[in-house]
């Protein structure tokens, strides 16, 4: 049970609330925070002292005091104003998340807001009545502003929603569930929409996803290294305890466990080849890099999801702080780095595509068949991890070296983060791709190498590959092997059976495997 506000909030944990394994709740520990600082703003409401989003406009219009009769109209137009945002809304899950994100920061009792707005919140999650949010008008400077907005539009009434999994009307949902549109108190737009949640919900799915690419590239990188009789020796920890770069160590650690007692390299253990090309003996500094671009990113991502990021922040009545707590930049440059860490990860798998294909290692046919001419093999297959390597680089351009000044010059740096993330995820998707045509292509490759068996980790890998995907002997649509491979891999099941038979984590090595 996760108690909003209270406890500490990680990675998992909210992709289990959103995905409803793990309940959430707001405590009446976190209710009276909230009060506590809800009550402070209704005080200074009716005060003559301005303070910024609760008696002043917004932005440029900071310095222009709003009536008391007028504190509530503010806050509602602050949200139809806002709601800005276009192309195609974002998935439902992220959506879900940004609301869930959002509950979690408010419930820290900093912002002002009211229990009666938490509650419709929280309604709305646990009634998979989720906003509508257009994917692109955020640039991470008070947040994301745009599309927070579209996230809490329901709570007037207005918007659209996915109601069974359809997009609807949020009127005439409130209308079929008898439900009424909320009245916003003094500063409850403001602080619904100064926020990162747009940014974060992204960086926490791509913290998920990188994750898994990163475990997937390792186990298929050993099994390539098994199809090509690659050399075991670029994995001994004695190598890389001379550079002990966190992530590199790591890595390979988990391929020399996953080579661990192989028949296959101990039949080439005396051969007089000297050095494997790069994409195969260099994969833990590769991979390893990817990693510690990983690890910063979870560790950035861990802070801002326990985090307060509205605008201004309620310390006391007497300690009201207009800051910048909502920028985004803390996440944007993290999320770029993690973007190219994706891609380079994509980038080697291809090159080890590339080199099964070329027929230089004994035993393994030139293009992965035995008969060719007729048959053009997997040869086609690489051209698409080409093209989406290349995607992928024309993508690798930092969103956060980038700003255009808004809000009249008020909000003249701004963090592009929201980019940074969207852009990100696209990487990976992409990545995930060009995994499973390398994982189709590794598991060929090691078809070659019978009667001989590899470790217990690469033989039980290959087998759930098999299961759902037959050794080709002539040309047919691969395009349907790839969705099979790529589902694999989506759904992490080549995970499961294998973190059996590795040895128990180290809490070094944990570093890297929890979230």
């Amino acid at each position: 049970m996760f108690k909003y506000g209270i406890d500490h909030l990680t990675v998992s944990k909210a992709i289990a609330i959103v995905r409803g394994k793990e309940k959430a709740i707001l405590t009446d520990e976190a209710a009276l925070k909230i009060q506590k600082s809800h009550d402070i703003v209704l005080t200074v409401a009716q005060k003559e002292k301005a303070v910024y989003g609760v008696n002043t406009g917004f932005g440029p219009l900071c310095d222009t005091i709003i009536s008391k009769e007028n504190t509530s109209k503010l806050q509602k137009n602050i949200l139809l104003s806002h709601s800005v945002g276009v192309g195609n809304p974002i998935d439902e899950e992220l959506a879900k998340l940004m609301l869930v994100l959002k509950v979690h920061s408010l419930a820290k009792g900093f912002s002002g807001i009211s229990l009666a707005v938490m509650h419709r919140i929280l309604w709305h999650i646990e009634n998979d009545i989720i906003p509508v949010v257009p994917e692109q008008g955020s640039v991470g400077a008070s947040g994301d502003l745009c599309p927070l907005s579209h996230v809490f539009l329901p709570l007037l009434g207005e918007g659209k929603v996915f109601y069974n999994k359809e997009i609807v009307s949020t009127q005439i949902v409130f209308e079929k569930l008898n439900i009424q549109p909320l009245e916003l108190h003094p500063k409850a737009g403001l602080a619904l929409i100064n926020g990162t949640q747009f940014i974060l919900a992204h960086a926490v799915m791509v913290v998920d996803k990188l994750y898994s690419c990163l475990a997937h590239a390792d186990l298929i990188g050993a099994m390539m290294v098994e199809g090509l009789m690659g050399s075991q020796m670029p994995f001994h920890n004695a190598l890389h305890a001379t550079r002990p770069y966190k992530g590199n160590i790591h890595v390979a650690k988990r391929i020399s466990q996953f080579l661990k007692d192989s028949e296959v390299g101990d039949s080439h253990k005396n051969c007089d080849k000297v050095q494997d090309p790069y994409s195969l003996r260099c994969m833990p500094q590769v991979h390893g890099s990817s990693r510690n671009a990983w690890l910063h990113l979870k560790e950035v991502v861990e802070v801002e999801l326990n985090a307060v990021t509205d605008n201004p922040i309620i310390i006391s009545e007497d300690l009201i702080i207009s800051g910048g707590s909502f920028h985004g930049q803390p996440l944007a440059l993290p999320l770029d780095y993690a973007c190219l860490a994706a891609a380079e990860l994509g980038s080697i798998s291809d090159r080890r595509t590339y080199l099964s294909l070329e027929g230089k290692y004994e035993g393994t046919p030139r293009l992965l068949f035995q008969e060719t001419g007729i048959n053009s093999g997997f040869m086609i297959l690489q051209y698409t991890t080409a093209a989406l390597v290349s995607e992928n680089k024309g993508m690798c351009f930092p969103a956060s070296a980038d700003s255009i000044p808004t809000s009249l010059g008020q909000e003249d740096h701004v963090s592009m983060g929201s980019i940074g993330g969207r852009k990100a995820l696209k990487v990976i998707s992409n990545l995930e791709n060009i995994l499973a045509i390398e994982l189709l292509c590794a598991s060929q490759a090691f078809d070659f190498r019978k009667p001989l068996k590899s470790s217990k980790t690469i033989n039980a890998a290959h087998d759930l590959v098999r299961q759902h995907i037959s050794h080709a002997t002539e040309d047919r649509i691969f395009s349907t092997d790839i969705e099979k491979a790529a589902r694999i891999i989506k759904n992490r099941t080549l995970l499961t059976i294998t973190n059996e038979f590795i040895d128990s984590y180290s809490e070094f090595d944990n570093l890297f495997e929890s979230y």
